[in-house]
């Protein structure tokens, strides 16, 4: 979890291929609408996120009911939207993914092919609420390598691939 251009993406999807379960990035789950409004450079609200987050949820629960674990990218920025996702028929965990905003811009004016703007990264960092000591997850910086970044995540989480 974390604002767009953390390194969501990069990170589940070595989680994923180190552990042997499917992967999937909560931006297909968007409808439309929402992608519109983003790439315009509008941000979204709580009731534009909510059929989303419900379209995750179900997701999850979906794949639990078939005995499957799963490692899904999602902004999850405030407490509420992560209540939602931990309504699922699983065990839900976060990994909070912290970096500094300004290598988040950088890394958001080099990236090709997202509906994202930059213009809209402040509005994420706004809205962040980090993991409370009540929320099942980690937190951790992206201040290294990939590799040693999801190394350090599985260590924390006692996953082993």
């Amino acid at each position: 979890m974390g604002p767009s251009g953390v390194g969501k993406s990069t990170t589940a999807e070595l989680i994923a291929a180190r552990l042997g379960w499917p992967f999937a990035e909560a931006d297909e789950f968007h409808p439309k609408a929402n992608i519109d409004k983003m790439t315009s450079g509008v941000a979204l609200n709580d009731d534009d996120r909510a059929p989303w987050l419900a379209a995750i949820r179900d997701w999850i629960s979906r794949e639990a009911e078939s005995g499957v674990s799963t490692v899904l990218t999602c902004s999850a920025l405030k407490r509420s939207y992560r209540d939602i996702l931990r309504q699922a028929g699983a065990r839900v965990r976060f990994v909070a993914l912290k970096a500094d905003p300004e290598l988040v811009a950088s890394r958001l004016e080099h990236r090709r092919g997202h509906f994202m703007p930059k213009s809209l990264l402040q509005s994420q960092f706004s809205d962040l609420q980090p993991l409370a000591s009540d929320e099942d997850g980690v937190t951790v910086s992206v201040d290294a390598t990939p590799e040693e970044v999801v190394r350090g995540i599985l260590g924390q989480l006692g996953l082993r691939p």
